[in-house]
């Protein structure tokens, strides 16, 4: 008996799907993602061998090689409730979207005459802003009080963040929710322009100090 050949037919599969799910995963991720804002200073920090890396609730101050002070605070709230304070102390006025927009914004370093001047200059063109910084002089100190300002600031978020956690049911540790404040140097700065700032640090009893540095290879013995 002879063999019945059946008709082949190449199979089909329906991609419409597939499309659709990778559309929605791009346009999610296009309205969830946060894109880093561009640094206004760019430092070259010395080497070491520190594993450590950068915690949450940060004060960081960076010193250029030229010797000016930039400053930062990574939390948002902490940010806004630093800057309300210095803006009061200062006699400085903000408008609601650029008191907005310094909460979300990364490193900065002006006076605080500056400050509404820098705010209102487009982020990209930041870097170049004529200024000598943040003043970290004796007679205007305005890095210490962005500093003394920030911890108290960071030290309520930490706070209300720690209580959220433990009635989330976890055991959190209160240290892990403390501000950690950073000095970030670039590698060619003088040494007497960092003491300055090392010295502000002291001045605050905030003497748990960490120094930012570059990944270096562990040697081989």
């Amino acid at each position: 008996m002879p063999k019945i050949k059946m008709p082949k037919g190449s199979p089909s599969i329906d991609m419409t799907p597939m499309v659709d799910l990778a559309f929605l995963l791009v346009t999610f991720f296009m309205l969830t993602a946060s894109f880093r804002t561009a640094e206004p200073v760019t430092v070259e920090t010395p080497s070491s061998i520190s594993d450590k890396i950068i915690p949450e609730n940060v004060i960081m101050v960076t010193l250029d090689r030229d010797g000016r002070a930039f400053f930062n605070l990574s939390n948002a709230e902490a940010r806004k409730e630093m800057l309300n304070n210095m803006l009061g102390k200062y006699k400085v006025s903000l408008n609601e979207e650029q008191v907005e927009e310094f909460a979300f914004m990364s490193t900065f370093g002006c006076t605080m005459q500056e400050l509404p001047a820098y705010m209102s200059t487009e982020a990209a063109k930041r870097a170049s802003f004529p200024t000598k910084g943040i003043p970290t002089d004796s007679t205007r100190n305005e890095l210490l009080d962005w500093i003394s300002f920030a911890a108290s600031a960071a030290a309520n978020t930490g706070r209300t963040a720690f209580e959220e956690a433990k009635q989330k049911g976890g055991e959190p540790k209160m240290e892990d929710f403390k501000p950690k404040f950073i000095l970030r140097v670039d590698s060619k700065t003088r040494y007497k322009d960092a003491a300055i700032v090392i010295d502000v640090f002291r001045e605050l009893n905030l003497n748990n100090l960490n120094f930012v540095t570059s990944a270096e290879a562990i040697p081989v013995n």
